[in-house]
């Protein structure tokens, strides 16, 4: 019975502290709370009168153990000192389970719309009836594609359309042809949904504005044309 009552306070002190040593030094009013108990547990199996005696000595080495062998937190961020790979975080910084400051989260991302100002539609496959400003069956349904396009625009975009020819012809007669062919563009557009308050300006530009050398077949081709010029 003597060797029990010897051996049984030594295995309880050591649960107690060992319970102890888990803890954080912040912990220790826990650890003297556990230590009185078991203190007085002590005591009581030598006397009763002993039972407040050991509250008070078990609470006490409890309490010292534990702040002396306690896992601290110095920067208070949560994580135990021994685990904290980031120590004197300052205080109330969101940390990981590691003490290390959260990563801060990515700025949304912002997809800018890049909104062309101007823009020119060159139509160069309108090729008219033979000197005539009349739209061919092959020119409409290349012109239904462009309408398509520009009811899509916005209220307040404006349309100037210029038409352009070669040089084949004197200037007056080639002007006055190209005017009519941009009017004559214009007119199917709006016949096809444009609508007419979008077209600010229709002029022809006969000859006067090369973009190819009217000496050839294809330089002339190319000079032959219909130019929208969009303003948004």
């Amino acid at each position: 019975m003597s060797i029990v009552r010897t051996a049984l306070p030594l295995v309880l002190l050591t649960s107690v502290l060992t319970g102890c040593a888990g803890l954080q030094k912040t912990d220790w009013p826990k650890c003297a709370a556990v230590g009185g108990v078991g203190g007085a547990a002590l005591g009581a199996i030598e006397s009763s009168s002993w039972a407040g005696w050991g509250a008070l000595v078990g609470g006490s080495m409890a309490a010292a153990y534990c702040w002396v062998h306690g896992d601290g937190d110095e920067d208070g961020d949560g994580v135990p000192d021994s685990r904290d790979k980031c120590p004197g975080t300052p205080r109330g910084t969101p940390v990981d389970a590691t003490g290390c400051p959260l990563a801060p989260p990515a700025p949304p991302v912002v997809e800018e719309v890049v909104v062309v100002k101007e823009e020119t539609i060159v139509i160069r496959d309108v090729h008219f009836a033979f000197d005539s400003d009349k739209l061919t069956a092959a020119d409409k349904s290349r012109l239904n594609t462009i309408a398509e396009r520009l009811r899509a625009e916005k209220e307040g975009v404006q349309l100037t359309v210029t038409g352009h020819t070669d040089s084949v012809g004197s200037d007056a007669y080639n002007q006055r042809l190209s005017d009519k062919r941009a009017h004559s563009v214009v007119r199917y557009l709006v016949e096809s949904g444009v609508p007419q308050g979008y077209f600010v300006s229709v002029s022809g530009a006969g000859e006067s504005q090369p973009v190819a050398d009217n000496k050839t077949a294809e330089g002339r081709a190319m000079n032959r044309r219909t130019e929208i010029k969009i303003q948004r």
